[in-house]
């Protein structure tokens, strides 16, 4: 069944077309990725369908009763109401039936109402139980602490809230009104690993349709079974995940240059006949030749698509050891992140892994000098030159024009800095925007161009994949595993943390554990200590990682925590399958009229809910 249809979309402003004559269908349990180069109408395409945008041409049909919940990549909930009582905005048709249940309940104890009451009760009991009225505050408190929020978080204003919070919130909101079709721009936007991976989880179980815009392509992976590419104004569609799509795009323009290139062959071959034999003795052989070019359709040729020309080159060779630790504590007015000793050697490429808040970046300004240590000490290397790409660009002055941002760093020749921009696809007069009106894509290969002029060799990268369309992910990998120096960066990307680390330092309630290899060897070591689902670990070969006695001592700490987790998830379980026992059971009695032993299972019922209360707040503590 399709929920949605639409045939030959249009549109475009003015005499800029974004995409023209595209149809498609989203059927039942469908799980799509909508890819595409930045700027191509993807935002677009998802708010059509949405209803808050109109095509120019074309219509689109959604099936009768579809529910639609649309995420987009700023969200802003307002008013000064409570998370917790945004959440529970939900679940108010629910909460409404169970205000019911209550004046019931209060009815049951006049003699001459009661008969009725009861009747009553049984039937909307039994309603109140199917749709999850049991559960339903379990459900939103596990979602928020999926997606990163902390229990003393859940009373705090909307006001008060960050503008990543803000889109937490209503991503959280969307998923427990559980719509037909979730609509996500970027969704991982705004999330660290542990809430990336519990929402990737949730939305590969999830039985409803979904239409995704991500740059994660790990994300990807895990969730969608069939990949739409916007370019040039068309939509393709191919059926698997984001790596299946990419071999079978790359195998589909490889046919594309082979027909194109063997009808060139044909044509030429064709009219050197034409020409050599029109007017001799096979001349109607050669008419007959021309007559058949005439009514050939030509093929197009395969259009490349603009790629950022990257380069990362230090202009200056840096001692063996670059940045040495020694006991080091970061943090402002109270440590945030502890490290052991260790030393980040020439060449070597470390991603720094943590939850969100947990100082990540507050690290990378210590090194810089920002920010001054709490404790410890660290020490840069002999001719070691630093760069920094900030996440928000904070370096980038909004005031100045692009090509002012390059020549503030290196005053290079007018034609020269032109140059430099057309790599990072600014071209003509996009030169002269003010970077306060660029995208998030835009100001990144602006932050990355500026990267490139340093010669630095030492990066520090915080976020760098951030609003970068794939391609130039893709891009910026290569560069990064090509650089001559040394690397320093914070990612939440795991495909982006795979390609381009040689080693990972973990944050884990403030300390930090250095692992060898990338990503996936980092997922295969935990999943031997347990520490990860195994659907998350590609098998790969392990390299051991070097460790001292602190870090072992962590690593059983660790194991006893994951252990108390998985005993309180038992735990959790059990008492839910109580609260749906009591449940019928209540229905049950009040069918029978019994009103004593209504009293009694509510008692019960409002027992065990405490106890999941109470359950749930220590899983919190431990997860």
């Amino acid at each position: 069944m399709s929920l949605v249809t639409a045939e030959n979309l249009s549109k475009y402003y003015g005499a800029q077309d974004v995409f023209s004559a595209i149809s498609f269908r989203i059927g039942r349990g469908d799980k799509i990725a909508l890819v595409g180069a930045n700027g191509v109408g993807k935002t677009t395409l998802l708010r059509i369908i949405a209803g808050l945008d109109t095509s120019n041409t074309g219509r689109v049909h959604i099936a009768k009763s579809v529910r639609i919940g649309y995420l987009a990549q700023r969200a802003d909930l307002q008013g000064d109401r409570s998370l917790y009582e945004e959440m529970l905005d939900a679940f108010a048709d629910l909460r409404a039936l169970q205000g019911q249940l209550h004046q019931l309940e209060q009815s049951m104890s006049d003699a001459c109402s009661q008969d009725r009451a009861l009747e009553r009760y049984g039937d909307m009991l039994q309603a109140f139980e199917l749709a999850g009225g049991y559960t339903y505050e379990q459900r939103l408190q596990r979602t928020l602490m999926g997606l990163g929020f902390a229990t003393d978080e859940f009373q705090k204003p909307l006001s008060m809230l960050s503008g990543g919070q803000h889109t937490r919130a209503q991503l959280a909101k969307l998923i427990l009104l559980n719509p037909d079709l979730l609509l996500l721009d970027e969704p991982t936007n705004h999330l660290d690993l542990q809430a990336i991976q519990w929402l990737e989880q949730h939305l590969a179980d999830w039985k409803g349709s979904l239409v995704v815009v991500a740059h994660d392509r790990y994300f990807l992976n895990r969730v969608v079974s069939q990949v739409w590419e916007m370019d040039a104004g068309s939509l393709g569609e191919y059926v698997g995940n984001y790596d299946q799509y990419a071999r079978l795009r790359e195998e589909r323009l490889q046919r594309r240059r082979l027909e194109y290139e063997a009808q060139r062959e044909y044509v030429a071959r064709t009219e050197d006949f034409v020409r050599r034999y029109k007017a001799g003795q096979r001349s109607r052989q050669a008419q007959g030749r021309e007559k058949l070019l005439k009514h050939l359709e030509p093929q197009a040729r395969p259009r490349q698509q603009q790629k950022m020309k990257l380069t990362l080159q230090s202009s200056i060779r840096g001692g063996d050891h670059v940045l040495s630790i020694e006991a080091l504590q970061t943090g402002y007015d109270q440590p945030l992140i502890r490290f052991p000793d260790l030393k980040l050697l020439r060449g070597q490429r470390a991603a720094l892994l943590g939850p969100n808040g947990c100082g990540k970046t507050t690290f990378l300004k210590t090194v810089l000098g920002q920010v001054p240590p709490l404790g410890g000490r660290f020490k840069v290397g002999a001719n070691v030159h630093l760069a920094y790409f900030a996440q928000g660009h904070e370096n980038l002055n909004d005031q100045n024009t692009v090509l002012e941002e390059i020549l503030k760093v290196r005053n290079l020749p007018l034609e020269q800095a032109r140059g430099l921009l057309g790599r990072f696809l600014f071209s003509g007069d996009d030169v002269n925007k003010a970077v306060s009106q660029l995208s998030g894509g835009e100001r990144g290969r602006v932050a990355l161009a500026i990267l490139a002029l340093q010669g630095a060799n030492f990066l520090l990268l915080d976020e760098p994949t951030n609003h970068l369309d794939i391609q130039s992910q893709e891009l910026l990998e290569k560069a990064l595993r090509e650089f001559d120096g040394t690397i320093l960066f914070v990612s939440h990307d795991r495909y982006f943390i795979d390609a381009v680390a040689t080693q990972l330092w973990v944050v884990s309630e403030g300390q930090v554990t250095v692992h060898s290899g990338n990503y996936s060897q980092y997922l295969a070591e935990m999943q031997t200590v347990k520490q990860v689902p195994a659907t998350d670990a590609p098998k790969v070969q392990v390299r051991g990682s070097q460790r001292g006695e602190e870090t072992r001592r962590e690593e059983r700490d660790l194991k006893q925590r994951r252990a108390k987790q998985t005993q309180l998830e038992g735990e959790i379980e059990r008492l839910e399958a109580a609260l749906s026992r009591l449940a019928r059971e209540l229905e049950q009695a009040s069918r029978a009229q019994r009103t004593d032993r209504v009293y009694d299972l509510g008692r019960e019922y409002e027992d065990v809910q405490k106890r999941l209360q109470s359950c749930l707040e220590d899983w919190v503590g431990v997860a």
